[in-house]
């Protein structure tokens, strides 16, 4: 195949449909809005959420909780996960990412204790808890917080 050969796929381009090109047109002199009214007007219409004077659904409703705008967003991986690099190397976020175990370093990696470890590691991580601490020292490598 080539370039000059692509073309859209069947029932995928539809022509753009022009109001306001006479009555034979199906959509002249109103341009599909009706008589007058307050959709009619330019720049016309309600804000979104309106419902028409009613108390609207995002005021009815009880408000809860609170979204705490400083929160930390720390990326959690578990100690089985680290069997996948290669024996002794020192494991920082950068190279977890590399690795494709982690998407995004965010603000942080945490390291937990599900699985066991085959190797020997260097790990260095914002967060390790108690469980995966033990198990890579038990493994003869060394976890760091940084």
């Amino acid at each position: 195949m080539k370039l000059h050969e692509l073309s859209p796929s069947e029932g995928s381009k539809k022509k753009a449909f022009r109001v306001g090109r006479g009555h034979a047109s199906g959509n002249g002199k109103t341009s599909g809005k009706g008589h007058k009214g307050q959709n009619a007007r330019s720049g016309g219409g309600v804000r979104p959420g309106f419902e028409g004077g009613q108390m609207p659904i995002y005021r009815r409703l009880p408000k809860r909780g609170f979204t705490n705008i400083f929160a930390k967003k720390y990326v959690a991986i578990n100690v089985e996960e680290l069997n996948k690099l290669e024996p002794g190397i020192e494991v920082t976020a950068e190279i977890l990412k590399e690795a494709g175990i982690i998407s995004k370093i965010g603000d942080g990696v945490v390291i937990l204790g599900r699985g066991e470890v085959a190797n020997k590691y260097t790990v260095k991580a914002k967060r390790f808890s108690k469980s995966a601490a033990e198990k890579i020292e038990a493994a003869g490598g060394k976890a760091e917080v940084i």
